[in-house]
Parts: structure tokens; sequence; C-alpha cells
């Protein structure tokens, strides 16, 4: 978690860990209060929204400075409600474990209260099984987690397959897997289904959706990369001359949540490009600040941008 020290003072912040139960929310609270980085002045409210196999110990609350309240009903996490939790216990911050089957999207949190981190943990054991069944939950869940801890991967051997799962409903999201021994389990090259030691890398358009999450995460496989992939134009007037973003459509979690897939391009046959029009683009990868990353980013420096026929169908992962 962030430093508490570098927190504003004008806002209550609040650090959400959520996950389906016994995915370890408990556990992964438990750890964090105990860490240095987490004990600062001022008390602690801790929200329950979910009891599961593990307790909170009266030791450990007391020694943390920390209040927890035990919370049984989506409607009792009413703006109010928090309002006067704040004021009963006056915290210098928050940490509510969600429930996993409440849609957090109906969370609402008074004007002063701002989530200031949110973790989602997966057990990996069970994720098929939530995947198919309450993916809508899921996708709440993960969708602006700043990283997503996938636990219990033992035996699991296309960890690749879940990465992109996971990324295509939270790309800027940082995806850490573990096994039962807390060991981070890598995915290897040997995974991507292109040549990525070639000097010109070929993404064909099943492989954009793939390509395009790893290269938001890996900026160590794609810095200097020349790569070669068909996309259609998006353009907007607050564009830089000479820039422009092919991309592709994808279907994130049902029909009605598609979002636009593409990296900011420099390219000399910009200003000739309309939007919707498909290309095929040749290009050398960088990474550099763009307010759109909310820091750096993939940025394209295209070598060549020519007509090309539309692809079908939206981005597969």
């Amino acid at each position: 978690m962030s430093n508490i020290d570098e927190m504003e003072d004008d806002f209550m912040p609040v650090f959400l860990i959520d996950g389906f139960l016994e995915s370890g929310k408990t556990q992964f609270l438990q750890f964090t209060m105990e860490q240095d980085y987490f004990k600062a002045e001022g008390k602690t409210l801790l929200i329950v929204c979910e009891e599961g196999e593990t307790e909170y110990s009266d030791e450990l609350l007391k020694r943390t400075k920390t209040a927890a309240v035990y919370i049984d009903s989506l409607e009792e996490l009413s703006q109010e409600r928090l309002l006067e939790l704040e004021l009963l216990y006056n915290p210098e911050r928050v940490l509510i474990e969600w429930n996993g089957m409440w849609n957090l999207d109906d969370l609402k949190l008074p004007d002063d209260w701002n989530v200031y981190q949110q973790i989602t943990l997966i057990d990996m054991s069970t994720f098929d099984l939530y995947a198919a069944n309450m993916k809508s939950l899921l996708y709440a869940m993960v969708r602006n987690s700043e990283m997503i801890i996938c636990n219990r991967c033992d035996g699991i051997e296309d960890l690749s397959g879940y990465r992109r799962t996971l990324k295509s409903m939270c790309p800027r999201g940082e995806i850490v897997f573990e096994d039962s021994e807390g060991e981070v389990n890598e995915i290897a090259e040997e995974d991507l289904p292109y040549d990525i030691s070639a000097d010109l890398v070929e993404i064909s358009p099943e492989d954009y959706g793939i390509w395009y999450l790893d290269c938001m995460e890996r900026r160590d496989r794609y810095e200097g990369k020349t790569v070669e992939f068909t996309a259609m134009v998006l353009k907007t007037p607050d564009f830089p001359k000479n820039y422009f973003v092919p991309g592709r459509m994808a279907m994130t979690c049902c029909e009605d949540d598609m979002t636009f897939l593409g990296f900011i391009t420099k390219s000399r046959e910009a200003k000739d490009l309309e939007t919707k029009q498909w290309v095929r683009v040749k290009a050398r990868i960088a990474y550099e600040y763009w307010k759109d990353y909310e820091g750096e980013g993939p940025v394209l420096y295209a070598e060549s941008v020519e007509p090309a026929k539309p692809v079908k169908g939206f981005v597969q992962f």
C-alpha cells in the first residue's frame, strides 16, 4: 500500500479491499495493519462488510488503534451512516473489507471520502465458477483496482489466459499471481502467440488484444520494438497535430460494456486520416508520458500508415 504520510488532509482516505468470500481479504488486511508503512498517527476505522472464517482479534485492533464496525447489508452502508461513523470514531483513514456478493457500483461514499487505493483478491481455485456465473460482479470489483492479487494458483498452467481475461477488465491494474508458498508466477515470453524477438513483430487481428495488454504491462519486452498491425482510426480535436489512435473495439464484460483499445500514435499521415477508417500501421514503440495514461505508457512512432480492409468482430483476449 502507499505511504500513509503522503495523503492529503482535505479528504478521508479510503482503502478498499474486495473479492469474493474466502479470497483472503481478512488475512491481507491483518498483514497490512501490522506493517510499518501502515502505522501512522491517529485512529483507523475498519468497516467489515463480510464475516469469513478468519476474524480480527481484539489485541490486533487495540494495538493498531483500529475500530472495527460490522455491516450486515448494503442498505446500512449509506452516505449518512458513513458520516455518522466518521463523527463517532474520528479516524484518520478508513479500511473497507467489501462483500463480494454486493455490486461495488452501488457503493456511494460521502463527498469528502476518496478511494485512495483499491486492491482485489481472487481465489483462483474458484475463479472460473465466479467468472461464468457472476461476471458483472467480478467486473465491478476489478475494473478500478490498482492491484489484483490472484492467490492459490497451484497447478494452474495457463496463467497467461487468466492474465488476459483480467487485463481486459482492468487494463491499468497490476496483476500478481501467487501459489500456496506466496511465490510469484511469471508469464513467459514463450506464451505469446507472436515472435517478440523478430525485427518486425507482426500482430495478427486475432492476437491484437493479447499484444495490447502485454504491451501496456511489459515495457521491458516492447520498448524500441517495431510492430505491424491492422486497426481502426480514432481522432478527436484534442489530439495534437500529427497524432491519432489506431485501435480496436473490445467487449470487456457484456455487449453494454464496450471500450476502444489503442495507443497514441505520431504519424505524418495523421492529418489525412478519418475516424473509423481502417489502416495498416507499422510503428516503433516508445514509452512516454501522456495525460490519458495518467503517467508513462506506449507511444507509437509510425513508419508507415496505409489503408486496410476492416477486421470483423471484437478484440479477443
